[in-house]
């Protein structure tokens, strides 16, 4: 009958709209950007054609209606406005559909160059554009003009280096034009395992270049061709171009930074070759002028005994002398790891020598010990770690007041502290107080001399015996310096009262002799002489 038959075309348009409603409605939940936004547009048309053609075939059940004639025609012109938009959108409209993955890359983009490496630059800029563009996978290949390739980075973190002309990707680069492929095996058979090894099927590829300079290429992939690939063509030459604005930005830091290390270079060098000469002087002028003094009084009287203050002074001096030459040494060496002697050692003897051989220290540094602290340790080295800490503390305390040394066992740890009542450090230098040639902004060169490596090979020490160290200091009350270091590495047991370790190394540090620190009362010269 004529109700049948109507109700069949009426159903048939309900299920043939709705179908292309839902398809396109899919589609455009797997895409991204302007070509999610035309597959809604056209969604939407296709649901309002469905709903005028039933609301037309309605009208023959129920007759003329108003209502259904208005109804009828506005689905029309909104069917007609959706596929206008979806098939064909306007430039504007095309623009203003980009701009939230446009916006999004943007604002990644501005912080991207400060990330730590190129590596992780490329990984963002490469996930960003995927996203941007709702492709499976995206990859950014680097131009290396010395050795002419494009370098990809690998998932493994690795590079991989191709010809500039290899893949599709090459073609863009060498073209210096975006490329869209629908089919990237029969478009490069020379490639095509890859391709199809990866499941793809689509590439669009878009040269990254400032001006004539160029810095690669971005591609990305997809397992089936973009309905509208020209929109996301312009896209992804657009995420290209604020690419290459990316790298150029990095370059740019990474030179800046280059170019500041060279000044901080200059002006290191420049400040210790000025500090190291006032330092040098200083001991030197002594020792030639108590030298000069001591050879007039041997010509003038030739059998009278020698001075012997002048003696001691040209020894403290000698010794002094031989100490800044130790830290210059020992400075130059800084990038490599010298090896320890280790044998069985008492740290609590080691204070109280150096308590006794550092100049002033005697009669206001005191140890703090409930016995004796033995560990494997590099002696040496360790009688310089103390020398370094008690030179200082009694330097930076120029007003008196006592300086001590604590040396205790902790468990399998030696705990060491210095403590002085000295000028202090201040807060914002405390961070940058072991670094070499930095000296605290309250120190004042002309009243401390020091090349400000004493702290910064103090924790060289320390770090290479496996320990930590710190420091805490309130301005104008003193510094107290904190050491924590294993009574034995790791890797070595005690074996006996020589020393010699189980694996039996026995090398030779490379400036344990020029770091030697001179022993007490030498010659025969009591503290008070000197």
């Amino acid at each position: 009958s004529a109700i049948t038959y109507q109700a069949l075309v009426i159903g048939w348009f309900i299920g043939l709209g709705g179908y292309a409603a839902l398809g396109f409605a899919r589609l455009a939940g797997r895409t991204r950007g302007i070509t999610s936004r035309r597959m809604q547009a056209i969604a939407l048309g296709a649901a309002l054609v469905a709903l005028a053609v039933v609301v037309a075939l309605a009208q023959s059940f129920i007759g003329e209606h108003e209502a259904l004639d208005i109804a009828t025609q506005l689905f029309a012109i909104g069917a007609g406005v959706g596929f206008f938009f979806g098939m064909a959108p306007p430039a504007t409209l095309r623009r203003l559909w980009q701009e939230p993955e446009l916006r999004a890359f943007l604002e990644r983009a501005a912080v991207l160059p400060r990330l730590p490496d190129t590596k992780s630059i490329l990984a963002e800029l490469e996930r960003w554009a995927a996203a941007a563009t709702g492709a499976a996978a995206s990859v950014i290949g680097l131009w290396r003009p010395e050795r002419g390739v494009l370098e990809y980075l690998q998932a493994s973190g690795e590079w991989q280096a191709a010809a500039p002309d290899a893949f599709i990707a090459g073609r863009a680069f060498t073209s210096g034009e975006a490329i869209f492929s629908s089919d990237a095996s029969r478009d490069d058979p020379e490639n095509a395992a890859e391709y199809e090894q990866r499941g793809v099927s689509a590439v669009l590829a878009a040269p990254i270049r400032i001006g004539q300079e160029r810095f690669g290429v971005l591609t990305v992939y997809a397992p089936r061709a973009p309905i509208f690939a020209e929109d996301d063509l312009r896209l992804l030459q657009t995420l290209a171009d604020q690419t290459a604005v990316v790298l150029e930005s990095r370059r740019l830091i990474e030179e800046s930074a280059r170019v500041q290390a060279r000044a901080e270079a200059t002006r290191l060098k420049e400040d210790f070759l000025s500090s190291a000469a006032h330092d040098l002087r200083t001991p030197v002028t002594t020792i030639l002028l108590q030298a000069e003094l001591l050879a007039r009084a041997a010509a003038a009287e030739p059998g009278r005994a020698p001075d012997r203050r002048a003696l001691g002074r040209i020894l403290s001096e000698a010794s002094r002398l031989r100490r800044l030459v130790g830290e210059i040494l020992d400075s130059a060496w800084a990038g490599r790891t010298p090896d320890l002697i280790r044998r069985q050692v008492d740290l609590a003897n080691l204070a109280r020598e150096s308590v006794a051989r550092v100049p002033g220290a005697p009669d206001r540094a005191r140890v703090e010990a409930d016995g004796p602290v033995i560990g494997r340790f590099d002696a040496d080295r360790m009688r310089q770690l103390f020398d370094n800490l008690v030179d200082n503390a009694i330097k930076y305390s120029p007003g008196g007041g006592d300086v001590t040394v604590g040396v205790r066992r902790d468990g399998d740890s030696a705990h060491i502290t210095v403590s002085d009542r000295g000028i202090g450090v201040p807060a914002g230098d405390l961070p940058r107080l072991f670094e070499r040639f930095h000296r605290g902004s309250n120190v004042d060169d002309r009243r401390f001399s020091g090349l400000g490596l004493g702290l910064a090979i103090s924790r060289r020490i320390v770090e290479q015996h496996g320990g930590r160290i710190s420091a805490r200091s309130e301005l104008g009350r003193g510094t107290t310096f904190e050491i924590v270091m294993p009574l034995r590495p790791p890797d070595e047991e005690f074996t006996g009262s020589d020393g010699a370790s189980s694996g039996g190394e026995q090398l030779t540090a490379p400036v344990a002799e020029a770091t030697e620190q001179a022993s007490a009362a030498p010659l025969g010269f009591a503290p008070g002489d000197v």
